[in-house]
């Protein structure tokens, strides 16, 4: 800080002197910029505020009358106090001075000795100068440090953690919507620092420079570039220095700002948030229920009785078709999302983004996040348990109607409802699995799937890259896959009719497949080429099971 008049009077020099206070008492706090001094009277044209003036006041023992007029002319210019020497028997002087002072706005104050002036100078403008020479020194740092984080292309966190600890207080960046991107706490707990987030934040108006606002006065600085701006970096509890909180939070928002542009990835950065925060839920290592609830409400997630785990497959070729206009998601051909990585990322940030908007046009709330390759995972905040059903078929149905055209075809697995979000995130898996199977599915109307619906198929999903599991369904096939390969088609396909009937002859025949008599004579070749009898349960069963891991693994290659 710069010298105020009140820590100048401690100098030993001063006190040494016998400083008596006239008047302006009350300003005795206030800074310093520079020291002159001047026997003049008029000073008005001379000085431009912030100046400590001092004086001996010979002339003003000339015309006594004259200390009314000079101590108004030194309050139009703006300094910030008089010191004047009065040594020997001036007490005309001394009364003047004291009636003039009465009222004044700045200290105004007399020396009974002689001190040197030259000493008092030197001495305050090296206080000066080294309180500038700091603020360079710290604005040259803080200027250093951020630079080398827009250099390096550091994350929101880490830039975010960087400004908390130049400043030594939680920093939080938001977006306009009121989400916590990112938070430091420093030393205060992280549910406290989070707790009720998105109403405090509302009730906190946004400025269009830095500056604080809200009834509790946070400090702020909006995050952007001129008329983009995209979010603002907080401090809510007060700095241990607002000066250069103000500055750290000014470079701070330029670097967040910076990284912005030259992310290579667009993808929001509220998704990004939501991706780190989904894996720490998912991996908890210590953390807490509460803080896990706290994290997740300031990034939209209510606080809720119930969380059911949702995951969402991009479908795979062959069961995607003729799905569209079944559960009201487009139709995909053989995604493209399925082979090509980078299209398999976009249709992951699409979803995502349609999710927002099913969540928003539903008034509910949700965490999701990319969670593999081709899946995405949910969790759903749900205010009653009776409402799961209702509310996943609107979810389903919602996001159909969000589709564009030509979009990927979706398979939605559903986890079992849980009461705790750790339990929710650690459900996860079990909904990815539900989801990958299921997009395995033929001809199926159901808007979502649990682990109930997939059964044998699920646990052959699981089992599907086992080399011992890959034998045996070639063993079991091998003489139609043979034939198949020598230009016989049709063969896998009539087996498959034909199990699921459950090996009925007669009701695979009036479903208008063919007429018994050449149903019957495929059925014979069908036995002779896989060396079973069709007719045997054990064998129906051994060759249902050999045809799903078939068809599971040629829809996942």
């Amino acid at each position: 800080m710069l010298p105020t008049i009140r820590s100048i009077l401690e100098l030993t020099m001063l006190r040494d002197a016998v400083p008596s206070v006239l008047g302006g008492a009350a300003a005795l706090d206030s800074t310093v910029r520079w020291v002159h001094v001047s026997e003049l009277l008029d000073m008005a044209g001379l000085l431009s505020g912030g100046e400590l003036v001092l004086t001996t006041g010979l002339e003003l023992e000339k015309d006594p009358d004259l200390a009314t007029a000079y101590l108004d002319s030194l309050a139009q210019a703006g300094v910030a106090g008089l010191i004047v020497e009065l040594v020997g028997n001036r007490a005309r002087s001394l009364e003047a001075l004291r009636s003039a002072a009465a009222d004044s706005r700045f200290p105004v104050i007399v020396l009974e000795h002689r001190v040197r002036f030259v000493a008092i100078t030197e001495t305050v403008h090296r206080m000066i100068v080294a309180e500038q020479l700091e603020k360079v020194e710290r604005a040259r740092d803080i200027h250093e440090a951020f630079t080398q984080l827009s250099l390096e292309s550091a994350g929101t966190q880490q830039v975010v953690e960087q400004a908390a600890a130049m400043i030594g207080a939680p920093v939080v960046l938001e977006d306009l919507h009121h989400l916590a991107l990112a938070f430091a706490a420093r030393n205060v707990d992280a549910s406290e620092l989070l707790h009720d987030w998105e109403r405090r934040s509302r009730t906190t108006p946004a400025l269009a420079g830095t500056g604080r606002a809200g009834a509790e006065q946070w400090l702020q600085v909006p995050v952007g570039v001129r008329n983009q701006l995209w979010g603002r970096l907080v401090v809510p509890m007060p700095p241990q220095d607002d000066e250069v909180a103000v500055m750290v939070l000014e470079r701070a928002a330029q670097t967040l700002a910076i990284n912005r542009l030259a992310e290579r990835d667009q993808r929001e950065l509220s998704q990004q948030a939501q991706a780190g925060l989904f894996n720490i839920l998912r991996n908890p290592r210590g953390l807490s229920e509460a803080e896990a609830v706290a994290r997740a409400a300031s990034l939209g997630l209510r606080r809720s009785p119930y969380y059911v785990p949702v995951a969402f497959r991009a479908a795979q070729a062959g069961a995607a078709l003729n799905r569209s206009g079944q559960n009201g998601t487009a139709q995909s051909t053989k995604g493209n999302s399925q082979r090509d990585p980078l299209a398999a990322q976009q249709a992951e940030r699409e979803l995502l983004e349609r999710l927002t908007l099913v969540m928003k046009s539903m008034s509910g709330s949700a965490l999701k996040a990319s969670i593999e390759a081709g899946s995405v995972g949910m969790i759903l905040a749900l205010p009653a348990s009776q409402l799961e059903d209702a509310t996943l078929e609107r979810l389903a149905q919602s996001l159909a109607s969000h589709a564009g055209e030509g979009s990927t075809l979706w398979t939605i697995g559903v986890g079992r409802l849980r009461g705790t979000l750790l339990e929710a995130a650690g459900g996860i898996d079990e909904a990815a699995h539900v989801a990958e199977t299921a997009a395995t599915l033929r001809d199926s109307s159901r808007l979502f799937y649990r682990s109930t619906d997939v059964r044998l198929r699920g646990l052959l999903a699981l089992l599907r890259d086992d080399p011992r599991v890959q034998q045996f369904a070639e063993s079991e096939l091998a003489g139609i896959l043979e034939a198949e390969a020598q230009g016989h088609t049709g063969l896998l396909d009539l087996l498959g009719r034909y199990l699921e009937s459950g090996g009925n002859k007669a009701a695979l025949a009036r479903s208008g497949y063919l007429s018994r008599p050449t149903l019957y004579a495929r059925l014979a070749r069908l036995e002779e080429l896989l060396d079973a009898e069709l007719d045997d349960a054990e064998s129906r069963t051994s060759l249902h099971v050999a045809l799903l891991l078939h068809r599971l693994r040629g829809e996942s290659g």
